[in-house]
């Protein structure tokens, strides 16, 4: 299961544009909680203790308590909006946990026993469609990762969702189709499939637009769905 994390947290009296760059200009990151048939909570943390979680690795597949008047409220990240010159925190979202509550995630897949598979040992190579997985979680039960064995698989060989056993109290979200995550080809033929990624890429580049280093217009910008 993923770590809980504890991010303190003050009210945010003042909303608006404003109030928002205020808080940014004295270190703090101006968030929400919502969800949890309760009105929305308009709240502000520490920009440092809100990057220092994010660099966790895990932060938006954890359960994230946080500390608001005395009080520990658990919640779940949804969103964190980061400025477009400095990849700074400039507004996060946290959705409230009730008792029992199911979540939707994102988690990584790891996989294991590559030295026990026939096709790995032979050259092939394992292409890796999905690296992550979405799934639907118990809030208290959410998976770090999924691991996935590979022992017994031969090139040319396909791995399904089908296949994989999942934690208890976690299924997949996509269940109109027994989706591919990976596969097991020869060199040669992944080699192949690169090539023509890469040319469908240059067919399709478009020259990319001029981005302004204007540094309060691109703040208006990320503000505009915040409040």
């Amino acid at each position: 299961m993923s770590d809980a994390l504890t991010l303190p947290a003050e009210t945010r009296e003042r909303a608006g544009k404003g109030a928002s760059r205020a808080l940014r200009r004295e270190g703090r990151v101006p968030a929400v909680i919502y969800g949890g048939k309760e009105e929305p909570t308009p709240i502000h943390v520490e920009a440092k203790e809100l990057v220092r979680l994010l660099d966790t690795g895990h932060f938006m597949n954890s359960i994230v308590e946080i500390e608001l008047g005395g009080k520990k409220m658990k919640t779940l990240p949804k969103d964190v909006s980061l400025h477009p010159v400095t990849d700074r925190p400039v507004h996060a979202d946290f959705f409230r946990l009730a008792k029992g509550a199911k979540v939707e995630v994102q988690v990584p897949v790891v996989f294991v026993n590559e030295a026990a598979s026939p096709g790995l040992k032979k050259g092939g190579v394992l292409n890796i469609v999905r690296h992550e997985l979405e799934l639907v979680c118990d809030a208290e039960k959410i998976p770090s990762e999924i691991e996935i064995d590979v022992e017994g698989k031969e090139v040319g060989d396909s791995i399904h969702i089908s296949e994989v056993t999942l934690p208890e109290g976690s299924e997949s979200a996509i269940t109109d189709r027994d989706f591919t995550i990976a596969t097991l080809v020869a060199p040669s033929a992944l080699k192949k499939a690169e090539e023509e990624t890469d040319e469908e890429v240059d067919a399709e580049d478009v020259p990319a637009t001029e981005q302004g280093d204007d540094e309060d217009a691109a703040e208006e910008q990320e503000e505009k769905s915040e409040d």
